[in-house]
């Protein structure tokens, strides 16, 4: 490990990035900074500010004498309380180790200033050794320790280094220690006082900034109630709160001096430096009840020693409160006297400050290294104040020698947020000291930790200045004068092609087989309530006939699927479950209840215009047996080749089954994570699973693609490398073997130059030389070749990869780096840092490397957000990746043809869902319509009218078959009714036809009667006459 485990912990939490939102207050307000909610790490003015500091602003680093000048008794030095601290063991110095030599800056004073001159900078921070100067505590000076700091300070007025120069950084006399006490004792007031005035007239025509003393607190503390630093009493905390108002009287006595006796003739200015750590609430709404304990966290530390000079020169109340009378109390008078007695607030902010912070915190409170908030809580308590960084930085372990990866990272955050406090909060920070200079003697922690820009080998007598890859870094900060705008704020110009796929992936399909209803598939009749209960009961003797279950009677692929629609997406990416279509691993056992299912999917997504995307195995990294049926697992899976064969023989069965429906195909997900699961063994399973892939690519192409036409790939896990430590050419290596090793070992094989003839310098970056166990016969590497149709990448975030420390170098054919997280990313609940331009770089590489001909999709992405309905992470992440994406397309000519959202619907937990899941109902988070305005216009809104995108005739057909489709309910009822409608009409046509007809032949029929009877003339009576 890069770090011991405490301080692991501590690292994790320098790996929180925090920020505070424009404030504005009144003197006295600093708890008003907990009572808003704290702001997440996407918004404008809490992410990582590409901006530059204001003219003028001054850069520096500083160093203590007792760390690194050494000659602890040469030259008539007098010893100091540390020298008497390190040199006997009863007094709890846990290392062992001594001062007596250190850095040895009195000798090597002038390459500590030409390390200076390396980095550019403008002050140089030190501290005078009052024993160097007064062996005996007063009296007279030493002339040689006089004469040593003059020398340093004419050198440093010849480089254009302005000195900050600080009375008393720990180191006193012991002498005062053994005759008064030490700061115990008032006495120790006029002493400091003499000597202070010593000082400013000594040297105070070449020194502009003076620091009286150096973190109280710790004095105090340390020194005097809990014994961790010299002097090494442990008396308690009524000691330690007399020996910190001696401490503030003292600083009084030194700035009242210098006001009155050396301001008028040499225009100085004169302050004292604290330090504090700084806490958060515990989770939940920031109740007064949980400000109040922040409030007196940062009151127990900065405000014991701030609030008497800076505020109204007495103590806060809080600690009247707690300590009652073992506070000691300022007079009226002493409260104005020592009221103001400072020029500039002067922070210390490091590692010392934030361990102790960890015995202040109360109830799940969090100390964290959130040096913006802390700048502007003393804004609001004390008002606005000039500020200067006086100490600034971390620690390395002393085995990272030169290599400082984290250092730098820690050192980039801490100085962004003085930047977000200077241009968001309006805090007037004028100069930031990087601590330390060179490495020196750490207190307590003695040699065994590092904090100097400069390595110094402890071991070599001549001590030799060697700049570390922060020396670089801090320099290169210098130089630009902060963080200048980089490449991320290049304008997205432009749309996404019309063929563009806006996908939505998803994992294994959960296939549920029960029908949402019995009415056709249950073959009993019931009756109901007859013994009124309320039940049903079958009838006996009567048995219904039944059919088959239909792809209308499965309630949840409706119910997941018309979630698809509403987004508006047009590809689905999911994957089929091989254990459940085969359980027996071959055909001897075929679900075809689950094809059904799988089936009636793809045919639900045909009906509502979405196009499958399917993943034929898709491997569970946490499931017992990988997503693998029970036998193949059992029998080694990607270990043995069977594997291999079984998996050509599932692909076939899914191809024959349901490639009606799919035009892409995804044969594995992410087998180059896969194969690394198998830690003893991980590059045979990724030569069996490349064989797997071509195999069943050339099965396809061979059988199945004259008739179906679809394209068949494999998705990679795809996150960008950048190296950890850009001064390094080592980490430059291990971040080109970390996407050699993710993305080449699978691509390469397939569409890249011939395995077995690659680069030498690429085989040693890759560590698979050519008896590697991923090298390929010639019938294989033939059968490899080509075997690919797009690629497919799931692209989530950007990985700082930086080398193993030779203590743990992995040996071939493990791939020799590990990966880091930089703490200004904005990053999710889960770690996973938002980096942006790291999609576009990955994409970039991709198309270098192989070309364009090959479409690229991007079958995953996404983030975890916490939020169960305003998902601000994911909308960032969707706006920042797509523009990244567009960049891609249009200014680096990346053949880019889709994007998938990883993934549809929660479980349980608001994660990476677009849709929430509580109660079984589902809810679109606001990202959704985020996602579906991208859809819509193609890419971002603007003043640009968004062309509507042609039809192909196969796509107009498609278009008007799938309305049909939609529709068949209307149209059939529609035709029935035309059809009737038309019968009926025909029907009535009949009728009037026919009786026209009759009528016709009525008519004709009489005509004919009437012309007989006038042919036979008159009717003639020929009966009998018969008379009456």
């Amino acid at each position: 490990m890069l770090i011991g485990i405490s301080r692991c912990q501590w690292l994790l939490h320098l790996l929180m990035v925090c920020g505070w939102h424009e404030v504005f207050s009144l003197l006295g307000e600093g708890r008003n900074i907990w009572q808003q909610p704290k702001p997440g790490s996407i918004t404008k003015d809490q992410q990582f500010l590409h901006d530059t500091f204001p003219p003028g602003f001054l850069w520096g680093s500083g160093t203590s004498a007792f760390q690194t000048e050494g000659a602890w008794d040469k030259n008539g030095k007098g010893a100091s309380i540390w020298d008497h601290f390190t040199h006997n063991s009863f007094t709890g110095n846990m290392t062992g180790d001594t001062a007596d030599v250190a850095s040895d800056s009195y000798n090597h004073w002038k390459e500590d200033i030409e390390a200076l001159h390396h980095l550019n900078v403008g002050f140089y921070s030190f501290s005078l050794s009052w024993p160097r100067l007064f062996p005996n505590g007063s009296g007279q000076p030493n002339a040689v320790a006089v004469k040593h700091y003059t020398n340093l300070l004419k050198k440093l007025q010849e480089k254009k280094i302005k000195p900050v120069v600080t009375l008393h950084h720990w180191d006193l006399p012991q002498v005062l220690q053994e005759q008064y006490g030490g700061w115990k004792n008032s006495t120790l007031l006029g002493l400091f006082e003499e000597y202070a005035a010593f000082c400013f007239h000594t040297f105070g025509r070449d020194v502009r900034y003076w620091i009286t003393m150096h973190n109280p607190y710790l004095m105090a503390v340390q020194g005097y109630e809990t014994g961790v630093h010299a002097p090494g009493e442990m008396g308690g905390t009524a000691v330690s709160l007399i020996v910190a108002h001696n401490l503030i009287r003292a600083h009084a006595k030194a700035w009242h001096i210098y006001n009155t006796n050396f301001r008028p003739t040499q225009g100085g200015k004169v302050s004292i430096v604290l330090g504090s750590h700084w806490v958060e609430p515990q989770r939940g709404q920031p109740t007064p009840a949980k400000v109040d304990l922040c409030q007196e966290s940062i009151e127990a530390v900065l405000g014991w020693f701030a609030s008497p000079i800076f505020g109204d020169g007495d103590y806060p109340a809080s600690l009247k409160s707690k300590h009652g009378s073992l506070l000691p109390m300022f007079t009226p008078e002493e409260k104005i006297w020592v009221q103001k007695t400072a020029d500039f607030f002067a922070l210390s902010f490091g590692p010392n400050n934030l361990r102790l912070g960890r015995d202040l915190i109360h109830y799940g409170q969090t100390v964290t290294p959130d040096l913006r908030r802390l700048l502007s809580w003393i804004r609001l308590e004390y008002g606005d104040l000039k500020v200067l960084i006086a100490e600034g930085g971390w620690f390395s372990e002393s085995s990272v020698g030169r290599e400082d990866t984290i250092a730098i990272y820690l050192m980039k955050s801490f100085i962004n947020q003085v930047l977000q406090a200077i241009r968001f909060d309006g805090v007037q920070v004028f100069g930031y000291t990087a601590w330390s200079l060179v490495d020196g003697y750490e207190w307590n922690y003695g040699y065994t930790v590092r904090r100097g820009l400069f390595y110094v080998d402890f071991s070599q007598p001549n001590r030799t200045r060697n700049p570390k890859t922060s020396a670089q870094y801090y320099r290169l900060i210098i130089t630009k004068n902060g963080f200048p705008q980089d490449e991320s704020a290049d304008v997205a110009k432009g749309h996404f092609p019309c063929t563009f796929h806006w996908g939505i992936a998803d994992s294994t399909l959960e296939v549920r087989y029960f029908p949402f209803s019995p009415q056709f598939t249950d073959p009993y009749l019931y009756t109901w309530n007859l013994t009124g209960d309320g039940s049903l009961h079958p009838v006996p003797g009567v048995e219904l006939s039944t059919r088959q279950t239909q792809c209308t009677d499965y309630l949840a692929i409706n119910g997941h699927l018309r979630l698809l629609s509403s987004i508006g997406v047009s590809h689905y990416r999911f994957a089929l479950n091989w254990s459940l279509i085969l359980p027996q691993g071959d055909h001897s056992v075929v679900n075809t209840e689950a094809l059904r299912y799988y089936r009636c999917v793809l045919k639900e997504l045909s009906r509502l215009n979405v196009e499958p995307v399917v993943i034929i195995y898709y491997p569970k990294h946490q499931a017992l047996n990988m997503g693998l049926p029970v036998q193949l697992y059992q029998s080694g899976g990607w270990l043995n080749e069977s594997t291999v064969e079984a998996f050509q023989q599932y692909a076939e069965l899914c191809y024959q089954e349901l490639g009606t429906w799919v035009q892409y195909w995804i044969t594995i997900n992410e087998p180059n994570r896969l194969a690394d699961i198998y830690t003893k063994g991980k590059h045979q399973a990724s030569h069996n699973l490349l064989m797997a892939h071509a195999k069943a690519w050339r099965l396809y192409e061979r059988k199945f693609y004259s008739q179906q036409r679809a394209k068949v790939s494999l998705a990679l896990h795809a996150d960008w490398a950048i190296p950890a430590n850009f001064f390094l050419e080592s980490h430059t290596t291990a971040a080109e073997r970390f996407l050699l090793f993710e993305l080449g070992r699978f691509l390469d094989p397939l569409i890249g130059p011939e395995y077995v003839n690659k680069p030498v310098n690429e085989a040693r970056v890759m560590d698979l030389p050519e008896s590697s166990p991923l090298s390929f016969t010639p019938a294989e590497r033939k059968e490899l070749k080509g075997a690919l149709d797009f690629i497919a990448l799931n692209h989530f975030t950007t990985r700082l990869v930086s080398p193993h420390p030779s203590t743990k170098q992995k040996t071939p054919p493990d791939p020799d780096y590990e990966v880091l997280s930089d703490p200004t990313w904005p990053s999710s609940r889960l770690g996973q840092a938002v980096v942006p331009w790291g999609f576009r770089r990955m994409l970039s590489w991709v198309t270098m490397r192989y070309g364009g001909t090959l479409p690229i999709i991007v079958t995953g992405s996404g983030v975890d957000d916490q939020a169960p309905a305003e998902d601000v992470l994911r909308q960032y992440y969707l706006r920042s990746y797509l523009k990244e994406a567009l960049k891609a397309i249009h200014l680096d000519g990346v053949n880019l043809q889709g994007f998938y959202m990883w993934k549809l619907q929660d479980r349980h937990n608001p994660q990476f869902g677009l849709f929430s899941s509580i109660h079984h109902q589902s809810k679109a988070k606001a990202s959704v319509a985020v996602y579906r305005e991208f859809i819509t216009n193609r890419g971002f809104s603007n003043n640009d009218t968004v062309q509507p995108c042609r039809l192909s005739a196969v796509q107009e057909l498609c278009s008007v078959c799938s309305w049909m489709f939609r529709h068949k309910a209307v149209l059939v009822f529609g035709g029935c009714l035309l059809l009737t409608l038309f019968m009926m009409a025909a029907l009535i046509i009949f009728v009037i036809i026919t009786k026209k007809n009759g009528m016709r032949g009525r008519e004709r029929r009489k005509s004919r009667r009437n012309r007989r009877r006038r042919k036979e003339g008159p009717i003639v009576c020929l009966c009998p006459s018969v008379d009456l």
